[in-house]
């Protein structure tokens, strides 16, 4: 590519558009991401996977709590042993009253089942405090990775999920989680050792009334089936509903200026009254399909009741059973079919959670932006020598943003992009600092593939301003210190009064103390983004990025600021992205980006020379 120095830069020679065309394919950034990047671009997400699926990935937060969980496993078979005896007790109280042996004997049998309520009781209140701490630090341990997976995800992924849509997964979803974790699990286990242990004492006693209590098993097995294939669908669209309505009202309250300012209220409500009444519509169908479940179950038990009391009192009266027998059995077959009930009824939470985790786990099963190569660099004492070599990039596939784009930019220069919405300026700046790695080329820093540095090791190489200023809850000091958290206070100072930012500060109430948070409307839109410039001068990179940093100034804050980024881009590279050009015509070299590629490139008076795209923009604005 034939290029022709200006200064510290070599700069590309105009390029044209794809088939020979200026400007040629249009695309790129258009807003929406913190860089840039409207969420049409990209390919829509993944399915959720499937319930059995989703168990195992939740079976393995459970095993991290193996030693409570196990310790749990033997008070429920304790608890169960316990459980399972009482029948015993009470038909051996049956069969002594029934042999004569008189109350002395009924009496022991009364003491004994005290005790054994009494143990039961006791060892009900450890095993669930143990159960609730376990729960919750699996619950715990669920945030943390869903939180970490949010710091770790590229920005395409942000880019297409609404904020509200994704707090609603680590929020509700979660704590449905949480609820099931809670409140199910115990039941399930001691439902499932109780089923176990009662079976077997029924077996010992008789085997002819073990095995008729054992037609209830199939139609247990058969409703439960039935129904939760369709409930865990519904709960599913229920926690979806959910996700849209918290994105809304996320959306409604950020926004809520511009709904006023057009009078959007009635079509706000509106809408959020079709989707509540979808929420509702799926959680009524949901908890309808769910609840049917149990007056089934109860009809099944009952009818396991009629079959043993018929076969009980064939045997009875051939002379197969005692009296005592039938009576334990009686316990026994609730003791039986009961947990069984349990067991389906709580496939109704069951179904509820698997729907939110499958949720949650979408979210920790999408990739990450990728550990770094083996052996990546650490980069030390960065200069800020640049190089775009033949470089394509695209949002999605098939759709070019940047058309190969290579140009050179030597260490302490200044380069301004500028160009129409959408031609690529902000999608440069997003493959220099790897938010997104080129599909095509190679970028380097320092003579070095950018690739091939840490990313965060990469990053500390960059001071960012956006357009859209971004505060956290905090002071003042703490958002202008918050890339260099051990910066001192005169640090702070230091930096707000070369960003023009001091002035300002020390008339407010608080001072450097004054509380502020990403939402508050306690400071101007130009004041925010005098903190953001501050904090880019205290972190002092050797490369600054400044997409559009004085758009929401007025003209007299915007040449102090000028004044002070002319101080702060000494010795630095410097990447400038603006749309009024007054702000960057002491740069070294201006390139106009249109169609993804650099269509010219020059000072400001060779530009206007030229008479080409730069000119027509200047003569628009003038």
């Amino acid at each position: 590519m034939d290029e022709r120095k200006r200064g510290d830069v070599a700069v590309p020679a105009i390029g044209r558009g794809m088939g020979g065309r200026p400007g040629g394919l249009m695309g790129g950034p258009m807003g929406g991401g913190p860089m840039g990047g409207p969420m049409a671009r990209f390919a829509p997400g993944e399915k959720a996977k499937d319930a059995k699926g989703t168990f195992r990935k939740l079976l393995r937060f459970y095993l991290k709590e193996g030693k409570s969980l196990f310790v749990v496993a033997v008070l429920l078979i304790a608890e169960t042993a316990l459980s399972v005896s009482v029948p015993y007790l009470v038909g051996r109280s049956v069969g002594a009253m029934a042999d004569g042996l008189g109350f002395g004997a009924v009496d022991s049998f009364a003491a004994i089942l005290v005790a054994a309520y009494s143990a039961n009781w006791a060892i009900g209140i450890v095993h669930g405090l143990i159960m609730t701490g376990a729960s919750q630090r699996i619950v715990k341990d669920l945030r943390n990775a869903m939180f970490d997976k949010f710091q770790t995800l590229p920005l395409a992924f942000h880019d297409t999920h609404t904020h509200g849509e994704l707090m609603s997964r680590l929020t509700n979803d979660v704590d449905n989680i949480s609820s099931t974790i809670a409140q199910s699990t115990t039941q399930l286990i001691s439902a499932a050792i109780m089923v176990v242990g009662s079976f077997s004492v029924m077996l010992y006693l008789n085997a002819y009334l073990a095995l008729t209590a054992l037609i209830t098993v199939p139609l247990v097995i058969l409703l439960t089936k039935a129904v939760s294939g369709r409930s865990r669908r519904l709960f599913k669209a229920q926690q979806r509903e959910l996700g849209k309505l918290n994105g809304m009202i996320e959306e409604s309250i950020a926004g809520h200026r511009i709904v006023q300012a057009f009078s959007m209220e009635g079509k706000v409500v509106e809408s959020f009254g079709e989707t509540n009444e979808r929420l509702r519509r799926n959680a009524v169908l949901a908890q309808i399909w769910s609840g049917v479940l149990m007056p089934f179950m109860n009809v099944v038990t009952n009818l396991g009741y009629v079959a043993i009391a018929a076969v009980g009192g064939t045997l009875v009266y051939r002379g197969l059973a005692s009296v005592g027998v039938i009576a334990s059995f009686t316990a026994y077959s609730r003791q039986f079919t009961f947990p069984l009930n349990n067991i389906a009824g709580m496939f109704n939470n069951l179904q509820s959670a698997l729907a939110g985790a499958e949720r949650v786990f979408e979210i920790l099963g999408e990739e990450g932006e990728g550990p770094d190569p083996e052996g990546a660099a650490e980069m030390t004492d960065p200069k800020g020598d640049v190089r775009f070599e033949h470089v394509t990039f695209s949002y999605v596939e098939g759709v070019k943003v940047l058309d190969d784009v290579s140009f050179e930019v030597r260490a302490g220069s200044k380069v301004a992009l500028v160009g129409p919405t959408g031609a690529g300026k902000t999608t440069i700046v997003n493959l220099l600092t790897r938010f997104y790695d080129a599909s095509e080329g190679a970028i380097y820093l320092d003579g070095t593939d950018i690739r091939k540095y840490r990313r965060d090791s990469l990053r500390t190489a960059f001071s960012v301003v956006l357009q859209d200023t971004c505060l956290f809850t905090g002071t003042i000091a703490d958002n202008i210190r918050y890339g260099k958290p051990e910066a001192t206070d005169g640090e702070v100072v230091e930096a707000a009064t070369l960003a023009g930012a001091d002035a300002f500060i020390r008339r407010l109430r608080g001072g450097y103390g004054t509380e502020v948070s990403g939402q508050s409307d306690n400071l101007s839109q130009g004041e925010r983004q005098l903190l953001a410039i501050a904090r880019a001068v205290l972190c002092k990179a050797p490369i600054l990025v400044l997409d559009e940093a004085t758009s929401s100034v007025d003209t007299r804050t915007e040449l102090s600021i000028q004044r002070a980024l002319l101080r702060l881009a000494s010795g630095r590279t410097s990447f400038v992205i603006a749309h009024r050009l007054s702000t960057i015509r002491d740069a070294d070299v201006i390139m106009v980006v249109q169609g993804g590629r650099i269509v010219e490139s020059g000072s400001h008076r060779e530009l206007l020379a030229l008479g080409g795209e730069y000119a027509k923009m200047h003569e628009s604005q003038m």
